[in-house]
């Protein structure tokens, strides 16, 4: 599961568990956020590390600027 596109956008996957991530979490908070399978939610907050849009410390999650950077206003 892709979540970031072509252009560099947020699929809405992705948008779901940034905005879940207004308050730190675990992977698992942020499946029960948003509804999201934990599989989904566990590659899908693996890929966004890896382009520095969250950033895992002590087993929790959390936006970066960047990240937040682009969801909408």
């Amino acid at each position: 599961m892709a979540c970031i596109g072509s252009q560099g956008e947020l699929t809405e996957s992705a948008r779901k568990m940034l905005t879940a991530l207004e308050e730190p979490g675990t992977a698992e908070d942020v499946a029960a956020r948003t509804g999201l399978p934990l599989f989904r939610v566990r590659g899908g907050l693996r890929e966004m590390a890896e382009a520095g849009l969250v950033e895992l410390n002590s087993g929790t999650y959390s936006p970066t600027q960047r990240g937040l950077a682009l969801l909408p206003a």
